[in-house]
């Protein structure tokens, strides 16, 4: 198995702030992200096979046929996370690998490959964190018309079961879904992500859908995982104004409506927000009883973060608004995304005194910087570690005013296919030759273990 190479790096610095007792140190990916295998063992196709395979789709026509091929190299990567310190990693489980065509006909080595991968991880000391759902899609339900029929609801609620059935008497965290919000929206309005659909009205069918699912699942996983936490991971953007403009000031909180309330209003009773539903065709799709149903009490929210949005109205003319008076303040990520730690800070405190949430984790949370291997074989990736570092000291700082945060998932544990951008982007801590598949830790990497240990 491989080991660590990558020097420990013992940068100067304030002390490490202050984590709770069995605070969560993992690392995250997706399955399609990594896996490769596409068509091995019975695994039906997904969306993102279909998406992927369709000419000018993705960035110089990559595909995750092969990806990290993590699906045969999981040994080699569960070595990987108990030399870097992991206590626990977040992955998804491929849909398709598990039920080819959606429902019906069970796909027994789907279920080994996942199960053989709890033993292993569970046998390092490493918690699984399982997410059900990280955009994978069979392409047999999309053919039946996908997440905005109301039918793929009891689909997913089968697919929890089969998994859960199997596999829940050893995973004690469950997310259901992954970014309801950029499935939904990113692939059915903008059509930038798989199933590649342009329609607002399907896209607000199909997030109504992801949320009934989730809570259609939630039941299923305490049924079949007792005492196992249950919750749900969004992507979630904090919206400043670009200046004190009452135009621009209107558009932060439509963004903030479209991104982040539209989902944490109806998870915690509020339905969906009134003044965003003015604009939002709802009522064709929602029936009674739906909102009770999607507001079921979690165990847990999952924040993944990444940068800030300066929202500039493009109401009125440029010439007739204030003076833009916000802008970006420091670093950009190869994603062109602004370094701005500050917003993981309100996003957390948000989500525990807005919303009231019992638990939160960081379920995402890197960057993509352009990494090469140096002629000694290191990778060395200091604007990464930085970004790690004041991300983590600002989660440090929400549990000190009392947000309830148990854990952290540096993205990515492997550099992987980056959905429409292929291969071009680098998030992690780990880098993958994509010819090969060798992995060589990153500097960044060797000091995330040091802040696990407790050595920085």
């Amino acid at each position: 198995m491989p080991r660590l190479v990558a020097p420990l790096l013992v940068p100067p610095g304030e002390p490490k702030p202050a984590f709770p007792a069995g605070f969560a140190w993992g690392a995250a990916t997706a399955s399609y992200q990594i896996e490769g295998a596409w068509n091995e063992d019975g695994k039906g196709e997904s969306v993102w096979d279909r998406f992927s395979h369709t000419p000018g789709k993705v960035l110089n026509g990559d595909t995750g046929d092969v990806a990290c091929d993590h699906y045969h190299r999981w040994q080699e990567d569960v070595a990987l996370m108990r030399d870097l310190g992991l206590n626990a990693y977040r992955f998804s489980i491929a849909w398709p690998r598990i039920l080819p065509g959606g429902v019906g006909q069970v796909n027994s080595p789907g279920l080994d490959f996942y199960s053989r991968l709890t033993d292993a991880l569970l046998e390092a000391g490493i918690q699984p964190f399982a997410t059900l759902y990280h955009w994978d899609l069979p392409q047999a339900l999309q053919d039946r018309g996908g997440w905005p029929e109301r039918s793929v609801i009891e689909a997913f609620a089968e697919y929890a079961e089969v998994v859960s059935r199997r596999l829940g008497d050893r995973i004690q965290c469950w997310s259901t879904l992954n970014e309801p919000w950029v499935n939904a929206f990113v692939g059915y309005q903008v059509g930038r992500h798989a199933p590649g659909e342009t329609d607002l009205g399907r896209a607000l069918a199909a997030a109504h859908h992801m949320l009934l699912a989730h809570a259609a699942a939630l039941p299923v996983l305490r049924a079949y995982s007792p005492g196992a936490r249950v919750g749900i991971v969004l992507n979630l953007t904090p919206q400043h104004p670009a200046s004190p403009s009452l135009a621009d000031r209107q558009a932060a909180t439509w963004m903030d409506g479209y991104i982040n309330r539209w989902f944490l209003d109806p998870l915690t009773g509020r339905e969906y927000p009134a003044d965003m539903v003015q604009s939002m065709p709802v009522e064709a799709f929602v029936q009674p009883g739906d909102m009770q149903a999607i507001a079921q009490p979690l165990d847990f929210v999952g924040v993944n973060y990444y940068t800030r949005n300066i929202a500039r109205s493009d109401v009125i003319p440029e010439s007739e608004n204030a003076p833009r008076a916000v802008f970006p303040v420091g670093e950009m990520t190869e994603m062109d995304w602004e370094v701005y730690p500050e917003g993981l800070l309100q996003i957390l405190g948000r989500l525990h005194f807005e919303y009231g949430f019992p638990a939160v984790y960081v379920t995402e949370n890197g960057a993509a910087f352009r990494d090469e291997v140096g002629p000694d074989g290191h990778v060395d990736d200091p604007a990464r570690r930085e970004y790690l570092e004041r991300h983590l000291r600002v989660v440090g700082r929400a549990i000190e005013i009392g947000v309830p945060v148990q854990g952290y998932f540096a993205w990515s544990l492997l550099d992987n296919f980056e959905w429409g951008f292929g291969y071009s982007k680098r998030f992690g801590l780990v880098h993958v030759d994509f010819e090969t598949g060798r992995r060589t830790l990153k500097s960044s990497g060797a000091w995330y273990r040091q802040w696990i240990l407790g050595s920085v």
